[in-house]
């Protein structure tokens, strides 16, 4: 698609809001932090039942993550 076509797209969507400066104004970069290579050992099994879908190393962090927010 060319610039124009896209940009007439985003006007036709309802749902778009265009941005002007004072949004920008006090936005701020947020860099994510890095993740830290580990070994774990994990039972077979459940090793295999996280594996079946893409991202599973994601979901076993997200897992993790909500276990310690539970407890803080």
């Amino acid at each position: 698609m060319s610039p124009a076509a896209i940009r007439k797209g985003i006007l036709a969507d309802p749902d778009a809001h265009p941005t002007d400066a004072s949004f920008w104004k006090n936005a701020k970069l947020v860099m994510p932090t890095p993740k830290t290579i580990v070994t774990m050992r994990l039972d077979t099994d459940l090793l295999r039942w996280f594996r079946q879908q893409r991202g599973y190393q994601t979901r076993i962090n997200a897992i993790l993550r909500a276990y310690m927010e539970a407890r803080a």
